[in-house]
């Protein structure tokens, strides 16, 4: 694997409360997700990768610069594409300008080429006919566009995406999935979401993140094999305790112990995902 990533030993505390601790971690090429519930510490980490955020211990380095020096974050942050969770969009900017100042931000100095990359992201994300909107008008899937399109500023080497799908239609998701998927062909497209089948769609591997720690990294498939044996489909509601959902047909899908009557079905990636959440929790009752 050509390592574009390195995290030894990450540690990051928010006063008492630890979030990640002894983290190690390696990304190369490729769309990989980091899946994980609510307050698992993913947010924490991207906001570190993305030199937002300085840990408490441990080192990276990232695309071969060290970011804790002064002068080789600077340079890193010219090779990061980042989208946060919120992103930072100023409302009485044109989505244009609001592209050009981060390309500013980057320092692409030349005019004519900062106009120029400022086409490209907002044709690659379907905003060329809005440049000229205010960015208050914007609906929550345009605005959610704009931050990916601030996101792609520079072409950049390591794209950080902390749930980009929010927001957008079924067809803005698919043109995402295109567009990350060829993306991920040179480098690194590191993929925060809740949406289980863009994992399933779009990763080359996939991580569990869960109380600051990993608890699965391998591809998409594996992660639903680990479900195997534990999906059933049964005509008669569940015990409470399970994990189970009514379908379309009328019957209960359980993750977990059989229930009466159950008859095995195939696993997904959501399932494989809901096992090791169950694992990790009752690991730590």
């Amino acid at each position: 694997m050509n390592t574009h990533v390195k995290v030894r030993e990450l540690g990051k505390r928010y006063g008492s409360k630890v979030v990640i601790e002894g983290l190690n971690l390696e990304l190369g090429a490729g769309v990989i997700g980091l899946l994980g519930p609510n307050g698992a510490g993913k947010t924490t980490l991207l906001r570190c990768l993305a030199t937002a955020l300085t840990p408490n211990s441990g080192r990276m380095e990232i695309l071969g610069l060290d970011p804790l020096h002064r002068s080789q974050r600077t340079e890193l942050r010219k090779l990061i594409g980042y989208l946060p969770q919120s992103p930072g969009l100023y409302p009485h900017f044109t989505v244009a300008a609001m592209v050009d100042y981060i390309a500013r931000l980057k320092e692409i100095t030349d005019r004519r080429m900062r106009k120029g990359e400022v086409r490209r992201v907002l044709a690659e994300v379907d905003l060329t006919e809005s440049a000229g909107t205010r960015v208050r008008k914007l609906s929550g899937g345009m605005r959610q566009r704009l931050g990916i399109a601030q996101a792609l500023i520079g072409d950049p080497k390591f794209l950080i995406l902390d749930e980009p799908t929010v927001g957008l239609d079924p067809e803005q998701r698919m043109r995402f999935r295109t567009l990350t998927s060829r993306l991920g062909h040179d480098r690194t497209v590191l993929l925060s979401t809740h949406q289980t089948e863009d994992i399933a769609a779009l990763c080359d591997r996939v991580i569990v993140f869960s109380k600051g720690k990993v608890v699965f990294d391998g591809t998409a498939p594996e992660l639903a094999d680990a479900a195997s044996g534990r999906v059933w489909a049964s005509d008669t509601k569940p015990a409470a305790a399970q994990v189970f959902w009514r379908t379309a047909d009328g019957r209960y899908r359980v993750v977990g112990e059989r229930p009466p009557g159950g008859t095995a079905v195939a696993p997904t990636v959501e399932d494989g995902y809901l096992q090791f959440l169950d694992s990790g929790a009752r690991a730590g009752a």
